[in-house]
């Protein structure tokens, strides 16, 4: 068999994938920083702010004591931004034109809303799925998961409330890390997580919401890769449960509902949905579906 044959049959086969699929490779655009840096620095100003008055200092009106909001700032924006960072250079390493994380400022107690990616180019198989979606959770629970530690071991102690206040949720993990590092609470006493232990809360429960396993979120990335035809029936019965939960628990949780019933459940094909995962994708898939569970809080906030 000669050469120019072997050519011309490579040619016609990348031909009909391209015929196929509808998709060509992409192409390397630049990267926009002004943008993204910007709303990094008016996000870590504001979530610094936010941590100050958690200390019950106003840093509008002392805003030489603004300072003491950075420990809680620095862990939050560390871990939000090690979350999307992993999903951007995961990205990356599959040739997936992605943006750098847009973060976005916000007037509330934390002092944001979160960041985002976004994905310009499709990605390739199911392996890249796993890879791109798990790679944020997974980094920002490294992140969040010795803040939370550390914080609960210098969190305060303090007589239980009769009154109202604004209380946090336990999840698993959250219960587990309370009991080993803090397992000797005197009667008629509770723990209140202190900014850095309430940091690495959030963090918790962000990778909590990300992990849900429906449409563009990354929980639903992984579990189109990992349950392929189930995908979903299983994305409609978190989207049962979470309205359920939003009716009988936490309000908030019909919104979230509502906002991933307008962005769609159903998740778009890779390129090749049909090359299976191998065995370390399966084992980081299913690592982040137990990162799920441990980390999932029914109702996050109660009481005003």
């Amino acid at each position: 068999m000669n050469k120019d044959y072997l050519d011309n049959t490579q040619i016609d086969l990348e031909r009909l994938h391209d015929d196929f699929y509808g998709w060509k490779p992409p192409v390397q655009q630049k990267i926009k920083i002004a943008t993204p840096v910007i709303l990094f620095i008016v996000t870590f100003v504001a979530v610094v702010f936010a941590g100050a008055l958690q200390y019950g200092v106003n840093p509008f009106t002392h805003l030489g004591e603004a300072y003491r909001g950075l420990p809680f700032a620095l862990i939050l924006m560390g871990i939000l931004l090690s979350h999307e960072m992993g999903h951007f250079l995961m990205s990356k390493h599959h040739d997936v034109v992605a943006t750098l994380p847009y973060f976005i400022p916000a007037p509330n107690i934390l002092g944001t809303f979160g960041a985002f990616i976004r994905m310009k180019s499709p990605i390739p198989d199911r392996n890249a799925l796993v890879d791109i979606g798990a790679a944020g959770p997974l980094a920002g629970f490294l992140i969040a998961l010795p803040a939370l530690i550390i914080g609960v071991r210098m969190s305060p102690l303090r007589p239980v409330a009769s009154t109202g206040g604004l209380s946090l949720g336990n999840s698993l993990l959250v219960s587990l890390v309370s009991l080993l590092v803090r397992p000797s609470i005197p009667a008629g006493h509770e723990l209140v997580l202190g900014p850095i232990a309430f940091a690495g809360w959030i963090g918790m429960f962000v990778t909590a919401m990300n992990l849900i396993p429906i449409g563009q979120l990354d929980g639903g990335h992984i579990a189109y890769a990992l349950f392929g035809r189930w995908y979903n029936a299983i994305a409609r019965l978190a989207l049962i449960v979470l309205v359920v939960m939003g009716i009988w628990g936490w309000g908030v949780w019909l919104f979230w509902a509502l906002i991933i019933l307008i962005l769609g459940i159903r998740h778009p094909s890779p390129i090749d949905p049909y090359q299976p995962l191998d065995v370390k994708r399966k084992y980081i898939a299913w690592f982040a579906m137990i990162i799920l569970i441990i980390t999932f809080i029914p109702v996050p906030f109660s009481g005003i």
